[in-house]
């Protein structure tokens, strides 16, 4: 068994999408999975499985379709990967409000060549893609950093699911691995 984290996209947005965390709780621990816990409304998960990640993703999207009645795009990560994305940090020292500093984690490492290909930044922000990661420093805000309204999923051939620093760090603690 290991300590996992789901990341479930683009619930609970406004009316659409709802997704109650204590039912969700109840419908992944009637599949079995153990230590099931919720942080945030915004779709983060803990639970221990034996299952691969890619099992691990398609059985928890097929549990929330089947409960709520829409599909929810889930990537996957281990504690411990977790924790190697805060320790590897690409912007420690820079990012000076982790409120503003995001990281989208992508189902798979995107194409090199697509990285390659990615334009300069015009104006204030940073990115960088490490592996599976894209970590953005929005330093003016999301709304006040053009580079927040780039579409992502188009230019790196990936889809991917965000979380901003205070989040990152904060699951990493509760999957006690940090």
């Amino acid at each position: 068994m290991s300590s996992h984290v789901a990341l479930l996209r683009g619930i609970n947005l406004g009316r659409a999408r709802q997704v109650s965390m204590p039912r969700l709780v109840e419908v992944l621990t009637g599949r079995g999975y153990t230590g099931v816990r919720t942080h945030l409304r915004s779709g983060n998960v803990l639970l221990d499985s034996a299952l691969p990640e890619e099992e691990l993703a398609g059985d928890l999207a097929d549990a929330i379709e089947t409960e709520f009645g829409f599909a929810v795009p889930v990537v996957v990560r281990t504690g411990a990967e977790l924790a190697t994305v805060v320790a590897e940090d690409p912007f420690a020292g820079v990012a000076t409000d982790p409120a503003r500093y995001l990281v989208t984690f992508l189902a798979h490492p995107p194409d090199p060549a697509r990285v390659a290909d990615l334009p300069p930044v015009d104006g204030p922000g940073e990115y960088r893609v490490r592996g599976r990661e894209l970590h953005l420093w929005l330093p003016d805000g999301i709304q006040g950093t053009p580079l927040a309204s780039w579409k992502w999923d188009a230019l790196l051939g990936v889809p991917g699911t965000a979380r901003n620093w205070n989040t990152v760090t904060r699951l990493v603690a509760l999957a006690g691995e940090g």
